[in-house]
């Protein structure tokens, strides 16, 4: 009798308050939802049939993980908007005779039924939405679709572990917050607001400073690896910042706004900043976590949309020709007229083609030297990358024939040309004294897909002679890596992709078949098989990306929801002391718009704002993966902002009207 009746009072609670309840119950089943079909589709079959489905489960594993944190602290975040609204109640339960105890199981029963509904309605819509979500990441991805429905038991057991402890931990976070107030503290819970404040200049000082660092990152940072180490450092100074900028910087604009005489007392402000001011901590508080979830929102869009967009980019990048042959020795001669007559009797006529020696290695470069010592060049790439780079030699011959020019060189002359770095001194010397003159640095070179791919910057240096220069390389050379010649046959065709599917295997068959007979390695890249790997990787990230971002734009607007609805109870009365002495409800929503326009955009600008100065570091962490098209990163920059500007608009206008149903007494 007594477990019914604990059951049904709970029930009947949170039914009576599920104007608050609802988006709460809709959020964690959201969470759970969310939760299980991205453990679903880490364990999903085809997966393992998937070109980098290895890469897009570790991503989706990752993912997983900041999906479990975020829900811990968003659950939490909004369940405190619950409690807020809750605590009259408890008071009220407390004076007619219910003790702490009874509420604490009160409290129980009801995160019990929230779990409970959460879980079901969350596992019911992943398994109705996995498959949706399988199909849509499998398209992303360029895979092959299959239609078997089926609930992985899995994720099941990776939801509970997940979302029991959450739940719990909320349940014990409630419990404290009741049993160390009283009654009377309960009973005015919604009448307790804070003190205006006042200005802590030292929190906006701090803010500021911490901001700029942040941005000075972002922008002076050349190395992408250096911006993958910094970029989350950045991150975190820039929350930091945010979140003292808005608590100060509120105060501040508030006391700015009540000295203006002019503006602040009139009918369609006063009340509306006197209500700022009422809750100025809380207030800045709520702004600076909107600003950080639309930066982490644009962000994320601008990011993954570019990846993926730019895809073919990036893969022209990495592969600039359809064929690209590398051969190891001295039988290149050989091989390319192998080659040769291969492609003539399939009657294949190669385009742009390609024949030219190559040699790579690594190297540091420290007032007009090059250092080839491997301890030295892996200290300066484990520490700070500075002056690091891949350094590749081509033979003048290969040169002037590949890219139709008359280059004329000495035996101690070198051409150059930079990738992602720039070279200054006027010569190269090595630690044994040889010595290069820099006769010009040139603006074009041979298209390497090798040096795209390359993180570091490269420096490209046409010689003479390349077998001497390689000598005093090697001299210098751990005899475990040294610096050999490529020899290297590239070229376009105009073959359909059937065709160029099976000259691809002709080639390979007939070089394997010599590779054996003589000995001699040699490799084939073809693009369009690297093609479907990489639209499947740049896919998984994109589709992942959209995941994500889906879960942090609800997030967005639940927080401006219950922001409006906790906002709209507390000014509820000083609304209604105002129309007693003649406010009318076209001066209430005057004042209403007053206050949203005051405050309430002042997250999306800061939000832009930091995506302005994350632009630069992204573009960093974008070239990671070949796409250095900046034109395009900045077109989807804009269009992510002007749809997420818009959809904010369109959430302000339906939490502004929310909140004028409280305010004017629509809502009870």
């Amino acid at each position: 009798m007594k477990l019914s009746f604990n059951l049904n009072f709970a029930m009947n609670a949170i039914k009576k308050n599920k104007k608050t309840y609802g988006p709460y119950i809709l959020t964690s089943s959201g969470m759970v939802m969310m939760f299980y079909i991205i453990r679903y589709l880490i364990q999903m079959p085809s997966m393992e049939t998937i070109p980098g489905g290895e890469s897009i489960a570790m991503m989706l594993n990752f993912g997983s993980f900041v999906l479990a944190l975020f829900a811990l602290i968003f659950l939490f975040y909004t369940h405190s908007f619950l409690m807020k609204q809750r605590q009259k109640e408890y008071g009220l339960y407390n004076m007619l005779g219910m003790g702490k105890k009874h509420l604490s199981i009160l409290l129980a029963w009801e995160t019990i039924i929230i779990f409970v509904i959460s879980i079901c309605l969350g596992l019911f819509s992943g398994f109705l939405l996995s498959k949706m979500n399988e199909l849509l990441l499998i398209q992303f991805m360029d895979g092959t679709i299959n239609y078997n429905l089926t609930m992985n038991l899995s994720a099941v057991i990776y939801t509970f572990i997940v979302f029991i402890p959450i739940f719990v931990l909320i349940f014990i976070k409630s419990w404290f917050s009741i049993l160390k107030m009283n009654t009377i503290t309960l009973m005015k819970s919604e009448q307790i607001g804070e003190k205006p404040p006042k200005a802590n200049y030292v929190f906006g000082i701090v803010g500021l400073i911490l901001l700029a660092i942040a941005y000075y990152i972002a922008l002076s940072i050349e190395s992408p690896l250096i911006a993958l180490a910094w970029f989350f450092i950045a991150v975190s100074l820039v929350i930091i910042a945010t979140y003292l900028l808005f608590i100060s910087g509120s105060v501040v604009l508030c006391k700015i706004l009540q000295k203006n005489k002019n503006y602040y007392y009139q009918k369609n402000h006063f009340v509306s900043v006197s209500s700022m001011s009422y809750r100025m901590k809380r207030n800045g508080a709520g702004l600076a976590s909107i600003c950080v979830l639309s930066t982490m929102v644009i962000v994320m869009m601008m990011g993954a949309g570019s990846l993926y967009f730019g895809k073919e980019y990036s893969l022209n990048e990495r592969y600039p020709y359809d064929f690209s042959l590398s051969f190891y020795d001295e039988n290149e001669v050989f091989y390319k007229q192998e080659v040769d007559a291969l492609l003539k009797e399939q009657n294949v006529n190669p385009i742009n083609l390609k024949k030219y020696s190559i040699a790579s290695t690594t190297g540091l470069f420290e007032n007009g030297k090059l250092i080839l010592d491997p301890t030295q060049v892996n200290e300066a790439n484990a520490q700070t990358m500075d002056n690091v780079a891949n350094i590749y030699l081509i033979s003048l011959d290969s040169y002037n024939v590949s890219m139709n020019k008359n280059e004329v060189l000495e035996d101690n002359e070198i051409l150059m040309h930079c990738v992602r770095t720039s070279y200054n001194d006027d010569s190269i010397s090595l630690k044994d004294g040889t010595k290069w003159v820099i006769k010009k640095q040139v603006d074009d070179m041979l298209t390497s897909g090798e040096a795209v791919m390359n993180i570091i910057p490269s420096i490209f240096m046409v010689v003479k002679d390349i077998n001497p220069v390689i000598n005093c390389f090697n001299s210098q050379l751990d005899e475990q890596y040294p610096c050999f010649i490529k020899y290297k046959y590239e070229f376009d065709t105009h073959l359909s992709k059937e065709k160029q599917f099976q000259l691809n295997e002709i080639l390979y068959n007939h070089l394997r078949n010599l590779s054996i007979e003589y000995n001699s390695p040699f490799s084939l890249e073809f693009k369009e098989q690297e093609r479907s790997e990489f639209y499947s990787i740049f896919g998984g990230i994109f589709f992942l990306a959209i995941f994500l971002m889906i879960i942090f734009v609800a997030a967005t607007v639940l927080i401006i929801y219950y922001k409006q609805i906790s906002e709209g109870y507390e000014d509820r009365n000083r609304f209604e002391i105002m129309r007693k002495v003649g406010m009318k409800d076209e001066d209430i929503r005057k004042s209403i718009n007053s206050q949203m326009l005051t405050i309430f955009f002042l997250p999306l600008i800061m939000a832009a704002l930091h995506v302005t100065f994350a632009f630069p570091i992204v573009q960093k962490l974008l070239a990671m993966f070949n796409l250095r098209n900046v034109t395009l990163s900045l077109i989807v920059t804009g269009i992510c902002i002007f749809i997420f500007g818009l959809f904010y608009v369109i959430v302000y206008k339906i939490t502004s009207n929310v909140y004028y149903d409280i305010v004017s007494g629509h809502k009870q």
